[in-house]
């Protein structure tokens, strides 16, 4: 699977010196290069991937590297795959182990012998990155992600095979939700207890997993902890990108138009999907802009969608009505 970080970094420096750096040459051939995974074509994409770095001086996000790994793998290539991989393992500090080992894209590569040592590199830099935190708690969140993701990493997979509306399918719901109620007691106990932790106090991957299991918990819940996500957010221990995505949620639910464009919605009938009402599109990458996320038009290719914004606003007044049912 495909990486997209939910955690922007709080080192807006860098991002700004990165962004700089890479040129629209850059950005879109990344587009073009996610855009070519979406529809399989994987060793296109592979090579998009490469096109971009190589226009770039063969400086890259390590997301991007992480995926063009991803493409390589898929397209039967190990060695491009295993040094986009020990790139951002050896130059980056990736740290994100579970991601790493959950992902099915990289399932080629685990009889590799290269494998092992990889694991050890980005375990090693996940343990030097947490020296200092609070690592019962890294803990606790790490095995909590595990549990918010093991059953969505599968849902394509077993849709695909079985059917939108199969009885596989619907078990992997009920699997899905029961552990989220679970995730949700235990990080209710953890925010009661200590407030919204930040990175430099849990590990930006457990900061993100907070967000997480609040974004996948029932309305009620949601309303309740956006507050504290929005001060955690001015107090720089949560990330303004993943409160965009829980502003959208939040709205969506309660029948209102979202702010930044997250929210997807899929026709019942036909299985096409849609971006659900949105408030002001004409204005919503400046507000993704604002927060870290990049263009409606990027995002939405990930679900198939082509960015029209004309055709958007003709469909809106439809969409508006849609929202109404959707309060709950």
């Amino acid at each position: 699977m495909k990486y997209y970080s939910l955690v922007i970094c709080f080192c807006l420096g860098i991002i700004n010196v990165m962004a700089q750096q890479s040129g629209s040459g850059y950005q879109q051939l990344i587009k073009t290069a996610d855009s070519l995974y979406q529809v399989k074509d994987f060793k296109k994409s592979a090579f998009t991937y490469s096109e971009a770095f190589k226009q770039n001086g063969w400086k890259a996000y390590p997301d991007d590297r992480y995926n063009a790994a991803c493409s390589w793998a898929m397209a039967g290539n190990k060695d491009s795959a295993f040094f986009n991989l020990t790139r951002i393992a050896e130059k980056s500090g990736y740290t994100n182990l579970t991601h790493l080992l959950n992902d099915r894209d990289l399932t080629v590569l685990h009889e590799d012998a290269r494998w092992k040592p990889l694991v050890e590199k980005i375990k090693e830099n996940k343990e030097k990155a947490e020296a200092g935190l609070n690592k019962p708690l890294v803990k606790q969140l790490d095995s909590i992600h595990d549990q918010d993701q093991r059953y969505r990493v599968q849902m394509d997979e077993v849709e695909k095979k079985y059917g939108r509306n199969s009885a596989e399918m619907q078990k992997l719901w009920s699997e899905m939700a029961y552990h989220d109620s679970l995730n949700l007691v235990r990080v209710k106990s953890i925010l009661e207890k200590y407030g919204w932790l930040g990175p430099s106090e849990i590990g930006v991957e457990g900061s993100s997993t907070l967000f997480l299991v609040i974004q996948h918990a029932d309305l009620k819940s949601q309303e309740t902890y956006l507050p504290k996500m929005r001060e955690a957010v001015k107090n720089g221990k949560a990330s303004p990108a993943n409160l965009a995505l829980l502003e959208d949620r939040v709205l969506m639910r309660q029948g209102k138009k979202q702010m930044y464009g997250s929210q997807i919605g899929r026709d019942a009938k036909t299985g096409t999907y849609y971006v659900f009402a949105l408030e002001d599109p004409d204005n919503v990458d400046k507000r993704r802009a604002s927060v870290g996320l990049g263009s409606i038009a990027a995002y939405v290719t990930n679900w198939g969608i082509k960015w029209d914004l004309e055709a958007y606003k003709k469909q809106l007044p439809l969409l508006e009505k849609e929202m109404e049912k959707m309060k709950y």
